[in-house]
């Protein structure tokens, strides 16, 4: 396959923005050339240099004056949940018996599975999103239809068969031997097959048995290469209903602390209502407290204070988490982020927001050292974005005259119009939907 040279500005983080002013944090080029060969990223830097050490016949594909960026990575999304979003509700758990667990049990049929499967990554590369942590439904097919399609797409993925056993229609439940049985078969069918990566997926603590949650924790221990992912601290009911289920723990968090479920891989959305007890447990186990502000908002379930886990040490990301959120656009996710933080007398720079969404997730999903960046070695998934994209862009564009207001302007105004082209392991992919 010949070399691809990209010719565009780029920008690409080094290390979280400490301030506005921190240009130490990010490299960025105004006449920039990225090399792409064999599906990574071999060289980044001005145009003149890296044209002239990339072969003679590499493939120029000019997308002046637009931006180029790694790939948006989104760590928190429900897959079965392309036909709940927009569902009206007036909390978490009524939304979720009445609409999530519905439109759940019908991907037990692998041709529906897989139907919606083509649609969800479609979603997610017009939005621009090249790396998403996915919730599957209690069934193995539903993850069977997952990994295909991304296996399919090259893809870089990280997903799981939920585990549920109880508080759900029985359809729509397993046993602790069946969650665990299938999920090892989850396992030994896509970990490692393709870019896939195999997550253990306890929905949370509701609709798991303490006999599920700890055949969870024995996966985790078997398999500590993989990561974790489930909910935690979304909303007042859950929490109430949470203890009454274990009177045994001390508090939510200490219900998967008991069950081995908390690392540095695990992945917890949500963690609005948390004590300061369960934030020292966060940051001491290294696990990531996602933020999901769109479906923060549309479920009326709370506000998250970024900068009082900040204080605590704990490791945060900032995700999507379709269908309760509302959108599949990270630009979406941090203009709504942006003002979660506003009503709190908290600031997230539009640096920082940029950061979040390519290094600081994938670091949260221990994945940096292949994507979120645009480093020698990591793999070629880019977007290019456009500023200018829509009218009302266009007219706010010709007062721009920053780097930091042209980022502003994108996760303001900016959706998946504003993503001119998506390369997936060096493939323009977008173009093509």
């Amino acid at each position: 396959m010949p070399s691809t040279l990209l010719h565009g500005r780029f920008l690409t983080f080094n290390d979280r923005p400490e301030a506005i002013d921190d240009t130490a944090s990010y490299r960025y080029e105004n006449d920039g050339g990225i090399w792409v060969e064999d599906g990574l990223i071999r060289q980044a830097g001005t145009w003149d240099a890296v044209r002239a050490a990339a072969p003679s016949d590499a493939i120029e594909i000019d997308h002046r004056p637009h931006l180029i960026m790694p790939g948006f990575v989104d760590p928190h999304i429900h897959f079965p949940q392309m036909q709940v979003i927009g569902s009206y509700a007036a909390n978490l758990l009524e939304w979720l018996n009445t609409y999530t667990f519905v439109e759940e049990q019908r991907f037990a049929d692998p041709d529906h599975a897989a139907r919606v499967a083509t649609h969800f990554f479609d979603e997610l590369i017009r939005h621009g999103t090249t790396t998403a942590a996915a919730y599957c439904s209690v069934h193995k097919a539903s993850a069977d239809a997952f990994f295909a399609e991304a296996t399919l797409r090259n893809l870089r993925m990280v997903a799981g068969k939920v585990m549920m056993d109880r508080n759900a229609p029985g359809p729509l439940t397993d046993t602790p031997q069946a969650a665990y049985d299938d999920t090892k078969a989850v396992i030994a069918d896509w970990h490692g097959t393709g870019r896939n990566h195999v997550a253990i997926t306890p929905r949370f603590a509701i609709t798991s048995s303490p006999a599920e949650l700890e055949l969870a924790g024995a996966l985790t221990a078997e398999h500590p290469e993989l990561h974790v992912q489930t909910h935690l601290a979304e909303n007042h009911g859950e929490i109430a209903f949470t203890r009454e289920l274990y009177p045994e723990a001390i508090d939510y968090t200490d219900v998967y602390a008991r069950s081995g479920l908390l690392g540095p891989k695990s992945l917890l959305g949500h963690c609005i209502h948390l004590s300061d007890r369960e934030a020292g447990v966060l940051a001491e186990s290294g696990s990531v407290a996602v933020f999901c502000p769109t479906s923060n908002l549309f479920l009326g379930s709370g506000l998250f204070d970024n900068a009082r886990l900040a204080g605590h040490g704990v490791r945060t990301a900032i995700a999507t988490d379709v269908g309760g959120g509302t959108n599949y656009s990270m630009l979406r996710t941090l203009d709504e982020g942006y003002k979660v933080l506003q009503l709190q007398g908290q600031r997230m720079t539009p640096l920082d927001a940029f950061y979040r969404i390519t290094l600081g997730n994938a670091r949260a999903l221990s994945l940096a050292e292949h994507i979120g960046t645009l480093e020698p070695g990591s793999d070629a998934d880019l977007v290019v974005l456009d500023a200018s994209a829509m009218p009302a862009m266009a007219i706010k564009a010709e007062r721009v005259e920053t780097l930091v207001e042209e980022l502003f302007l994108l996760q303001t105004l900016g959706d998946d119009r504003a993503i001119a082209e998506v390369y997936v392991a060096g493939e323009a992919v977008k173009s093509g939907l």
